[in-house]
């Protein structure tokens, strides 16, 4: 037992009497947890009591919960997480696939956003990817993702550069200029364009970050993010198939290669989206 529950908070007694349950084998891994009002009659708790403690398991990592199925017993309980640069894809992904859907591959001139993580000057052409994160339970995850112009791509980072300009394109998606960004006709916001554009299901999908690290063998990566409550809104609530007023987690998200940023983004978390798992220490 992890502890004897005296001095606890009856939820977290309730849960480590869980917990320990998942770890000793009573509920395998893998398996599926008894129904509320069973699991309830076995550990002598109230159903309020019992969801306030799978709550914690599920948020902790022990236990998916997948609709349809139940709560499911997590095999291993993620160790590493968003401290580790790895496409959102993956990372969300651990425990149930997700599948990456594009909505935009274009380019747009900057924005406050970009102009700030960046440093893109006026009039430079961005690469911009909008995708959704597609799992069992339908759209997870609202991903939007910039890349520095293409000049300092080239000089900073050539072979995500060289990688970007090689990605398959959903049709109707712009194809990458080769060098600087061309004068003339501005390119439409890409916000403007993404209210009709369809999600494309094409396979092997994949995110401009998971483009970028699987460019970087030998070129060492840094990334700090922000993460900040807000709501998602209707025009990310359309996409995601999810009312306006849906809570939502915002991730903002700046990859650097040495001194110059390469790569920035802005993840969209909803409630019920897959736990994102962090690991910190002191």
């Amino acid at each position: 037992m992890a502890g004897s529950g005296q001095g606890r908070r009856p939820v977290v007694a309730l849960y480590e009497r869980i917990a320990d349950a998942l770890r000793d084998g009573t509920y395998p891994p893998g398996s599926t947890l008894p129904s509320e009002p069973r699991l309830a009659g076995e550990l002598g708790v109230s159903r309020p009591a019992l969801r306030e403690a799978l709550l914690l398991l599920q948020e902790d990592g022990l236990v998916t919960v997948r609709r349809g199925v139940g709560r499911t017993v997590n095999a291993h309980p993620p160790r590493r997480g968003f401290e580790r640069l790895r496409p959102l894809e993956d990372l969300l992904g651990a425990s149930a696939p997700l599948r990456v859907r594009e909505v935009l591959r274009t380019s747009e001139e900057p924005t406050d956003f970009t102009t700030q993580h960046l440093l893109a000057p006026a009039g430079a052409e961005l690469p911009f990817w909008e995708s959704v994160l597609v799992g069992e339970a339908g759209t997870a995850v609202l991903s939007q993702e910039w890349a520095a112009a293409w000049p300092v791509l080239d000089r900073a980072h050539p072979a995500f550069a060289d990688a970007l300009r090689a990605s398959p394109r959903p049709a109707g998606g712009k194809a990458p200029t080769d060098r600087e960004a061309p004068t003339g006709q501005a390119t439409p916001p890409a916000h403007q364009e993404a209210s009709s554009a369809r999600p494309s299901a094409r396979p092997g999908a994949v995110s401009m970050l998971a483009v970028l690290t699987s460019a970087s063998r030998g070129v060492p990566l840094a990334a700090h993010s922000s993460v900040t409550a807000t709501l998602l809104g209707r025009r990310r609530g359309g996409q995601l198939g999810r009312p306006a007023d849906t809570p939502a987690v915002l991730v903002t998200q700046v990859v650097r290669v040495g001194d110059t940023p390469v790569l920035a983004a802005k993840h969209m978390l909803p409630t019920g989206a897959p736990a994102l798992p962090v690991v910190q220490s002191g």
